[in-house]
C-alpha cells in the first residue's frame, strides 16, 4: 500500500493532475523525519500498518524467511538454497536504488563462486513471488550522441524488506542519512508505480555516460512522460535535483520533450507543494497521490 492508501498523504498533488498539466498546489505538510523513517521501517503491507516499527520488522524477517526455504521453490519447481537466498536479499537490502550489477550480487551471494546466471534465476524468481522490483532503464531519444546506461535499479517491493534484512529501525536511518536516503528513494518509487498504475504508466530511471540522472521517469502509453528526483530534503540537495531535471529536458530530442509533463522533486518533509520559475516542482511526498 503507498501512503496515500495508508491514510499517511492527503493526495492533495495527484498523478492524474500532474499529467494534466496542473501546477501542483499542498498546504505546509507537519510531517517530521522521524515519522518518515517510521514508515519507511514498517512499510505498506496490511498486515503490518499498525504495527510498532519492531514488531513490523520482525514479521517481514519471518516472511523472507519463509520464502527463502519454501515460496520459491512453488515457483518453478527449483529447490534453491536458502542460504544464497538470504545472502541474495542482503546484498540486494545493501544495494538497495542503487545499479549493482549481477557479478556484485554474485560475489556477495556466494562469495564470488556463484555464477551470475544462477543470479539471474533467483532474481526471477524472487519477482515472480513479489519481492523484487527492479527498475529499467528508460532510453528516449536523444539530442547528442551521449550514451545512456542500460542497467536496472535495484529495488524490493517495499523499502521496508530492505530494512528488515538490515535490521536498520527508525533511529539507526535517522543516524545514516545515506542509506535512509536510499529507502527514501525506494519507498517513493513504490508511490510512483502505485499511483501511476490506474494510468497504465510505466516507471523506469534515466542515466547517461555523463553522469546525468533521474530517480524516476513516469511514461504513458501515449508517449507523455515526466521525470522525477527523489531526495530527504535540503536546499542544496533540492537545487542540485532540479539542475538535473532541467538538464535532462534539454538533453532530449525534440519530439521526446514536446510530450513533457512535470519534472519533479520528491522531498520528505517540511514546506508545500509550489512550482519554481524553472517550471520544477517540489512535492512532499505525504501530499502525492493517485
Amino acid at each position: 500500500m503507498s501512503l496515500f492508501e495508508s491514510g499517511l498523504s492527503d493526495g492533495a498533488v495527484s498523478m492524474k493532475n500532474i499529467f494534466d498539466g496542473s501546477a501542483p498546489r499542498a498546504q505546509t505538510t507537519t510531517r517530521t523525519l522521524g515519522e518518515i523513517a517510521e514508515w519507511t521501517v514498517r512499510g505498506g503491507f496490511p498486515q503490518t500498518l499498525g504495527m510498532p516499527a519492531d514488531d513490523a520488522q520482525h514479521f517481514l524477517g519471518l516472511y523472507l524467511e519463509e520464502i527463502s526455504r519454501v515460496d520459491l521453490a512453488r515457483v518453478d519447481g527449483i529447490a534453491r538454497d536458502p542460504v544464497r537466498v538470504s545472502r541474495l536479499l542482503q546484498s540486494l537490502a545493501r544495494n538497495i536504488s542503487t545499479r549493482a550489477a549481477l557479478r556484485t550480487l554474485a560475489r556477495d551471494t556466494n562469495g564470488g563462486n556463484l555464477d551470475p546466471k544462477t543470479v539471474t534465476s533467483y532474481l526471477a524468481a524472487l519477482e515472480r513471488v513479489f519481492v523484487v522490483e527492479d527498475v529499467p532503464a528508460w532510453s528516449p531519444r536523444m539530442r547528442s550522441r551521449v550514451a545512456l546506461r542500460s542497467a536496472p535499479v535495484r529495488q524490493l517491493a517495499d523499502p521496508a524488506l530492505a530494512c528488515a534484512v538490515l535490521r536498520a529501525g527508525p533511529e539507526r536511518l535517522l543516524d545514516d542519512l545515506e542509506t535512509f536516503g536510499l529507502l527514501f528513494e525506494s519507498l517513493a518509487l513504490r508511490d510512483l508505480r502505485v499511483y501511476a498504475e490506474p494510468l497504465r504508466g510505466r516507471i523506469g530511471h534515466y542515466r547517461d555516460e555523463t553522469g546525468l540522472e533521474a530517480d524516476a521517469i513516469v511514461e504513458l502509453g501515449d508517449g507523455a512522460w515526466a521525470a522525477f528526483e527523489v531526495k530527504l530534503g535540503g536546499e542544496q540537495a533540492i537545487e542540485h535535483a532540479a539542475t538535473s531535471l532541467t538538464k535532462l529536458a534539454e538533453r532530449v530530442d525534440r519530439t521526446v520533450r514536446s510530450r513533457l509533463q512535470a519534472l519533479a522533486v520528491i522531498t520528505a518533509t517540511g514546506g508545500y507543494a509550489y512550482q519554481r520559475p524553472d517550471g520544477v516542482s517540489i512535492i512532499p511526498i505525504t501530499a502525492l497521490g493517485p
